[in-house]
């Protein structure tokens, strides 16, 4: 009896430990893997969309420059106008233009071509000065026409000489031969005085520049023809004239005509007082003597330059005196 239950016993647990081992292998059966999910396909990187373009930067603006300030136009220049001979006072006038102009001053030559207009324009406010004249002709030119100019310069003296149509020396000229003199007051007695000079006639012992002399003076005229005409006249007179006459004529005029002081059979002695006496000059208004246009105008003429110009152009016709 205790056998069939030992037997039992074992058989029953054989049974037992067959029925947990069913369970255990059904237990292992791997339970059916369920399809894997899908991994979501790895995300092709976003094409990366291009960088949003910085806008360029624009180049800097060029800082304008500061706008100049317009150039000051230049003060007007004011008007300093001059009666004058053409030759050589207009000719000396116009190299001293640029330094006018360097002080303020735009220099205008009115020409003329007599002895007279240019005094009564001056006087009558049109010119600011004139050049022309010596002072022995500026007084006689006052006195007889009751103007009031005045001497303000010396600048240059014209030698007078005399000339000839046919007569190459003095001790050629002939008894009774013409001789055409300038017939206004002074340039009358630098005539005569030169004359004297010469030996050709006689004046007066006291006979002088400042007196003043005329062909009524004369003591002895040498049995010569003396005739006194226009002063701007001579020069062609004598070009008309006969062969054998001579004539004394003022250096501007001779320029004109072509003379030169080389030309001449004598000319004024300049160690004499003709030199101050005749000494060319720059005329102005009684009481304007010392105004800036006269002081700017004297100034520029009393210069080296103007005194280098006068020796190179006129080789002795003309000769500076300042």
């Amino acid at each position: 009896m205790k056998k069939l239950l030992a037997i039992l016993l074992a058989l029953s647990l054989v049974l037992s430990l067959a029925a947990l081992t069913g369970c255990a292998k059904k237990e292992e059966a791997p339970a059916a893997e369920e399809p894997a999910a899908e991994e979501p396909a790895a995300e092709e990187p976003a094409a990366e969309e291009p960088a949003a373009e910085e806008p360029a930067e624009e180049p800097a603006e060029e800082e304008a420059p500061a706008e100049e300030e317009p150039a000051e136009e230049p003060a007007e220049l004011i008007p300093l106008v001059v009666g004058a001979s053409a030759t050589p006072h207009a000719e000396i006038l116009e190299q001293v233009k640029d330094a006018l102009a360097a002080e303020g001053y735009d220099l205008q030559i009115k020409i003329f071509d007599d002895y007279v207009l240019p005094n009564t324009a001056l006087e009558d406010g049109e010119l600011d000065a004139n050049y022309f004249q010596h002072t022995p002709y500026l007084n006689s030119f006052n006195e007889a026409n009751g103007t009031h100019l005045v001497s303000a310069a010396l600048i240059h003296y014209e030698p007078f000489g005399i000339y000839g149509n046919g007569v190459s020396d003095l001790s050629e000229l002939a008894e009774g031969a013409d001789i055409i003199i300038p017939a206004d007051d002074s340039n009358e007695t630098r005539a005569l005085l030169l004359l004297q000079q010469e030996g050709l006639i006689t004046l007066p012992e006291d006979a002088s520049a400042a007196e003043g002399v005329t062909t009524l003076d004369i003591v002895d005229d040498g049995g010569y023809n003396i005739t006194a005409v226009q002063a701007d006249t001579v020069p062609a007179q004598l070009a008309n004239s006969n062969e054998g006459t001579i004539a004394v004529i003022n250096g501007n005029y001779a320029l004109q005509a072509g003379l030169h002081s080389a030309d001449a059979l004598a000319l004024e002695d300049a160690s004499g007082d003709a030199a101050q006496t005749y000494a060319n000059i720059v005329a102005v208004r009684e009481g304007e003597e010392q105004s800036e246009k006269t002081l700017a105008l004297v100034k520029a003429l009393q210069t080296a330059e103007v005194k280098t110009f006068i020796e190179e152009t006129y080789n002795g016709a003309v000769v500076a005196i300042f």
